[in-house]
């Protein structure tokens, strides 16, 4: 069926009322039929509960149940869903996931809100809007987009409220607040260039939006200094502890020269600088390293991590905020929040 004309904007009441309208009038039955059956209410039979979902699912029509129970004082639960690779399976007890759920933690709870904690497969991310789907959450909170776009797309295209930990992207449909990862790419390498490093290795995986973004900002530093991108000084490695080891090997592997490291988390970094050790190299005398993140661990490093701090509280406010708007039925713009270079002492 074409969309009536003079469709109201995405979200609206109207819209939602208009869109009800023609599922009852598709499936011969009334509107309040409609909302039973897409509430999975008994007092509708099978036959007409499944004739309703499919039209729902044609028009990509879901009814907001996490609005409903907000409205109603029922249900307060915002899903927070931390997706992982099934290969490479990044624990829940890395820092930086612990600093972020910290935050989300606190902005929820300072709006009366509680939090459900899940995991879900990267591969599957769209399994992340089943507590919304059954009613359990209001609304999802999404820490990364793990090369899910289209998935991510798909749930913002059949209005289920969430938002995304993640790099902003071409043809975007959902929101997203991140942090400036281009900014900080060039930060990193830029203070390693001023310092004389010219050899400078980057460790991480460039399928991830936000490290590709990271990997711009980097070759954007290198070619506005003269220096030459070279692919040999590019190592894909996943957000592990033993990441960094491994980078280290395959670097020695190839027997490249290089005399700066630039990892995209604190803990490649960390673990980047023990494997040196255990070559000889000492830092930041023979190599200079910037990590990405400024865990609190940084600080604590030996020697104390130079990095890129990634504004962690504000990101838990804005994306509880961002959420409350889309819940609310109203537009919630994505947002890119900056990044700053810590200077300690790993890089001079």
């Amino acid at each position: 069926m074409a969309p009536p004309p003079n469709r109201p904007d995405p979200g609206s009441a109207a819209q939602k009322r208009l869109q009800m309208a023609d599922i009852a009038r598709i499936a011969g039955v009334s509107k309040a039929t409609v909302s039973r059956a897409l509430n999975h209410s008994p007092l509708v039979n099978e036959e007409t509960r499944s004739r309703i979902l499919a039209l729902a699912a044609q028009f990509n029509y879901t009814i907001n149940i996490g609005a409903q129970n907000l409205r109603r004082g029922q249900n307060r639960t915002v899903g927070v869903v931390v997706p992982f690779d099934s290969a490479a399976r990044q624990h829940l007890t890395d820092p930086f996931f612990l600093s972020m759920l910290g935050a989300l933690a606190d902005a929820l709870a300072a709006r009366g809100l509680d939090m459900l904690l899940s995991r879900v497969a990267a591969d599957q991310i769209d399994c992340a809007a089943q507590p919304f789907d059954t009613g359990r959450v209001i609304g999802i909170i999404l820490i990364g987009q793990w090369r899910q776009h289209e998935q991510l797309n798909q749930l913002a295209a059949r209005r289920v409220p969430i938002v995304v930990w993640g790099a902003q992207l071409p043809q975007q449909l959902y929101t997203t607040v991140g942090g400036d990862n281009v900014s900080g790419g060039m930060l990193a390498t830029n203070h390693l260039i001023e310092h004389g490093r010219r050899r400078i290795a980057f460790f991480g995986d460039i399928n991830i939006p936000e490290v590709a973004q990271r990997y711009r900002g980097y070759c954007n530093a290198l070619t506005a200094a003269g220096l030459p991108v070279d692919p040999q000084l590019r190592v894909s490695v996943p957000f592990v502890p033993d990441g960094g080891t491994e980078a280290v090997r395959e670097m020695a592997r190839r027997s490249v020269l290089y005399d700066a490291i630039f990892a995209c988390s604190d803990l490649l970094a960390m673990t980047a600088i023990n494997a040196l050790r255990e070559l000889g190299r000492e830092v930041p005398r023979d190599l200079g390293v910037v990590g990405y993140d400024d865990i609190v661990l940084a600080h604590y490093y030996h020697p104390p991590l130079t990095t890129i701090r990634q504004p962690i509280r504000a990101a838990g406010e804005a994306l509880v905020a961002s959420l409350l708007e889309l819940i609310d039925g109203r537009v919630a713009a994505s947002s890119q929040l900056p990044t700053e270079l810590i200077v300690r002492s790993t890089a001079a």
